[in-house]
C-alpha cells in the first residue's frame, strides 16, 4: 500500500508529509533526544562502523550508549541487526530507539544519518550534539538529481546541528560542535557552515588535527599511535584508521582518554564489514558490503594484506533507478581486482535483474573478462555464491560484496525475501569442502 501511495503522491505533498511526521513522532515520544548527548554521522562511507566504534567508545566515559546504524542497533549492552534495510530508519522507529535508550540509562546516542534521510526530514525531530563527517564521494546522485544536491542534503545536517539549543546533561553543559576529515576535499564545504564554532579535525595524512603515526597495516588488523598513545584495532585498512580518528577526535571532545576509548574498540567488529567467513575451508572468504565504487576500492587495499593465489569476486549493484551509471565502473573494478568475476543479483527493486546483471558484466568484458571463462552472469545469488566456493581452490580469496550483513533482498513492488550472505557462504562451503 505505502509503495503505491509512494509512487502516485506529488513530492511537494510527500515532502509535507516527511516534515509533520518527523515534528509528530518527536512530540508523540516525548522529545527524548533533548535527553540524550545525540551524535550524527554522516559521509558516503565509512558511517556504519564509525558509529558503532563510537558507541563503543564512548562507554569509556562509565556510561550506557546506543547507536542506530545501517549494520546494527544498540541499546546498552543489547545489540541486534537492523533488520529494516534502511540506513536511517523511519521518524517513529527513530524516536521510539531513541526513548527506549533514555529509559536504559543511556547517556550517549549515536545515529548514522543518511543524505536521504535528511531530504525526507528523518532528522528534524532530533536535536543533535555533535556531526561526524567521514569523507564524501559521488552515491546516491541520481536520487538526489545530481552531485551538488547530494552535497547540500550532507551540508543540511550541519545546519541543523547550528540550530539545537546547547543541552545541560546530569547538570553538564554539552557544547555543539563538528568532527571532520581534513583529508576530504569538501572539508572547508562543511566547516564553514554559519554558526559552527567548534570543529575538530583528523586526517590520515597528518594535514590537520588527529594524526596516525607509526601505522602498521596487516591482514588482521591495524595499528598506530595517536599523541604518543599505542591504539589497535581488529579491523584492517587504512580506511578503519581513519574511522578510528574520528571516534578518538569525537570521544576528545567529551574528554574520554585516548587510551580507554582506544581499548574500548580494540576488539570491536562490525557484522557485514570485512568479515572473515570460517567453515574449514582451505580458502578465505570475505564478506563486506563495499556497494560503491570507492568502498569497493577501499576494501580491495586491505585485502591486499591477505596472502592468496586467485581472487575471485561475487558482486552485483542496485536497481530501483539508483545509481545506474557506476554498475559498469563496479565490473570493471571488479576485474581489475579479481582473477574470476561472478556477477548475480543485489536488490533488483523495480528494474530488471538480469539487465542490471548485462550492464555491471560490461564493465567486466570492457575490462578483458571472457564470459564463461573468466566471468560469468548468474542471477540467483545464492548459486552464485555456490559457483565461486566451487571454483575456489586452497589459497584462493574469494570476496562476497553488495549484500554485508542486510536480512533482506528487495524485488519489485516493494516485495522482499530473506536472506543472510554468511549464512549462505558457510552452507556453500560445507556443501562443498565436506
Amino acid at each position: 500500500m505505502l509503495y503505491f501511495f509512494k509512487r502516485i503522491v506529488p513530492a511537494s505533498w510527500l515532502r509535507i508529509y516527511h516534515y509533520g511526521l518527523a515534528r509528530f513522532a518527536a512530540f508523540w515520544f516525548g522529545q527524548p533526544s533533548k535527553k540524550l548527548i545525540v551524535i550524527g554521522v554522516t559521509g558516503t562511507n565509512g558511517k556504519t562502523t564509525t558509529t558503532y566504534l563510537l558507541a563503543k567508545a564512548l562507554e569509556a566515559s562509565g556510561f550506557k550508549t546506543g547507536c542506530t546504524s545501517t549494520a546494527l542497533m544498540k541499546i546498552g549492552d543489547r545489540e541486534w541487526l537492523n533488520k529494516t534495510k534502511m540506513t536511517m530508519p523511519g521518524r517513529f522507529f527513530l524516536q521510539r530507539m531513541l526513548r527506549d535508550m533514555v529509559r536504559a540509562g543511556c547517556r550517549y546516542a549515536i545515529i548514522e544519518t543518511s543524505s536521504q534521510g535528511i531530504v525526507q526530514y528523518r532528522h528534524l525531530g532530533i536535536a543533535y550534539d555533535m556531526v561526524v563527517f567521514t569523507n564524501l564521494t559521488p552515491e546516491h546522485v541520481e536520487a538526489h538529481g545530481g552531485f551538488e544536491h547530494y552535497k547540500e542534503a550532507k551540508r543540511a545536517l550541519f545546519e541543523h546541528l547550528t540550530r539545537q539549543s546547547e543541552k545541560v546533561i546530569d547538570g553538564v553543559l554539552v557544547r555543539k560542535a563538528a568532527v571532520i576529515n581534513a583529508d576530504s576535499e569538501y572539508a572547508s564545504y562543511f566547516s564553514e557552515v554559519p554558526g559552527l564554532t567548534n570543529v575538530l579535525w583528523y586526517s590520515y595524512s597528518g594535514k590537520q588535527g588527529l594524526a596516525p603515526t607509526d601505522v602498521t597495516l596487516d591482514e588482521y588488523g591495524s595499528q598506530f599511535a595517536v599523541q604518543g598513545t599505542s591504539i589497535s584495532i581488529s579491523l584492517p585498512g587504512r580506511y578503519n584508521i581513519e574511522n578510528a580518528l574520528a571516534v578518538l577526535a569525537a570521544c576528545s571532545w567529551f574528554g574520554i582518554d585516548v587510551q580507554k576509548a582506544g581499548d574500548r574498540i580494540s576488539n570491536a567488529q562490525v557484522p557485514g564489514r570485512f568479515q572473515r567467513i570460517e567453515a574449514g575451508q582451505p580458502w578465505t572468504v570475505v564478506v563486506d558490503y563495499a556497494p560503491e565504487p570507492e568502498s569497493f576500492k577501499r576494501l580491495y587495499e586491505a585485502l591486499q594484506f591477505i596472502p592468496h593465489h586467485r581472487t575471485i569476486q561475487v558482486l552485483g549493484s542496485c536497481g530501483g533507478g539508483r545509481d545506474v551509471a557506476r554498475r559498469p565502473i563496479l565490473g570493471r573494478l571488479a576485474a581489475e581486482r579479481a582473477d574470476l568475476v561472478i556477477v548475480t543479483n543485489e536488490d533488483p527493486y523495480d528494474d530488471n535483474p538480469n539487465a542490471i546483471i548485462d550492464q555491471v558484466a560490461r564493465g567486466a568484458i570492457d575490462a578483458g573478462k571472457k564470459e564463461g571463462e573468466t566471468l560469468f552472469k548468474i542471477l540467483d545469488r545464492r548459486e552464485a555464491i555456490f559457483k565461486a566456493m566451487e571454483l575456489a581452490k586452497p589459497d584462493d580469496l574469494v570476496v562476497l560484496t553488495g549484500k554485508g550483513c542486510e536480512p533482506w533482498i528487495c524485488l519489485a513492488q516493494g516485495k522482499k525475501i530473506p536472506w543472510d550472505e554468511a549464512a549462505v557462504a558457510r552452507e556453500a562451503i560445507q556443501a562443498i569442502h565436506s
